[in-house]
């Protein structure tokens, strides 16, 4: 009974009425007090127990990037993220009309996504992910396909009006 106890501690709630049940059936009195001091234990487990974690896909440490470097990351789900440019890594790299350096981003898993805003982008290079963004000029929403390993003119650059794009997601897929 009492290695039952410790299994059914770590399981929570669920496993009260299954306790006070098998205590119950085995017609002794003392099964029956075995069964109440197991349920004070599992309550006690679930007291202590840390609450649930839920994934909100918030970029990390967000406002701190937007502050330093002027980038908003918004949400995303970790596949996708902001880095240190390193040439010869496979990173996307992003350039942007307002910036002097390129804006590079790692890439991990066999899919992945970011929503983010960086104006004045016109022109992606991508990697070995098959990568689709999404930019909006006004009202107006434009997907572009990013070639492989290969620069790819994207907003103003092949907007036949040269209109300034914002960047707004990044798909990826192996």
């Amino acid at each position: 009974m009492r290695l039952a106890v410790r299994l059914l501690g770590a399981a929570g709630g669920g496993a009260l009425a299954w306790v006070a049940m098998v205590g119950g059936a085995q017609g002794s009195d003392s099964g029956t007090a075995e069964a109440a001091g197991a349920a004070a234990l599992v309550a006690d487990v679930a007291d202590d127990a840390p609450g649930y974690a839920v994934e909100d896909f918030n970029y990390p440490q967000a406002d701190k990037i937007l502050a330093e470097k002027n980038i908003l990351l918004k949400r995303g789900d970790g596949h996708i993220t902001l880095a240190n440019c390193v040439a010869g890594t496979g990173q996307l790299e992003i350039l942007a009309r307002d910036r002097n350096d390129k804006i590079c981003f790692n890439t991990v898993g066999n899919q992945g996504w970011l929503t983010l805003e960086i104006p004045a982008v016109f022109s992606i290079k991508g990697n070995d992910y098959s990568t689709t963004v999404d930019m909006t000029v006004g009202a107006e929403e434009k997907t572009y396909e990013i070639n492989k390993n290969s620069w790819t003119p994207v907003g103003e650059t092949a907007d036949p009006e040269g209109r300034d794009h914002t960047l707004v997601e990044i798909r990826i897929t192996k």
